[in-house]
């Protein structure tokens, strides 16, 4: 058992940098993700671009070995902070956002996942709804909700 443990928490932290995360200052327990199906890391600031993202991490099905991800973005300017968006750096695109007042989520249309915010017209996201499921999944397991725990203006994450 321990040996699977220590094989997961290898996977992850390969997936994690390999995914532009860096764990190694506070890297998790096994014990912290072992048998989760999905999960969101903690918050990143990425300065240049003044944004913050976290990774959300996901297991297509039950017995898929390590974990595949995508990115949840938040933008504190004005028009876009009541809203995490989720990207998909496999594609290069917006796929959807999660409406952080309504508490829901608007999955953007195929023809409407752009690689650029500014590119999808705010008109393409439908009217907020339950949580779309797990990507690639076949199972119609749901996305987990977003963490309620954005990050204070300034704060240039961890």
């Amino acid at each position: 058992m321990n040996r699977v443990k220590s094989l997961s928490l290898f996977a992850l932290l390969a997936v994690a940098t390999l995914g532009g995360l860096s764990v190694a200052s506070n890297p998790p327990s096994a014990d912290a993700y072992y048998g989760y199906r999905q999960y969101y890391s903690s918050w990143r600031y990425y300065p240049s671009r003044t944004y913050y993202y976290r990774s959300y991490y996901y297991k297509p099905y039950e017995a898929y070995t390590g974990y595949k991800h995508h990115y949840v973005v938040y933008y504190p300017q004005p028009q876009y902070r009541s809203y995490v968006y989720y990207y998909n750096p496999y594609k290069q695109v917006y796929w959807g956002r999660y409406d952080l007042e309504a508490k829901g989520y608007s999955l953007l249309a195929e023809q409407d996942r752009k690689q650029k915010l500014e590119d999808i017209p705010e008109e393409a996201f439908p009217k907020p709804g339950e949580m779309p499921a797990i990507p690639e999944s076949e199972d119609s397991v749901k996305i987990e909700m977003p963490p309620n725990d954005l990050p204070k203006d300034g704060e240039q994450g961890k």
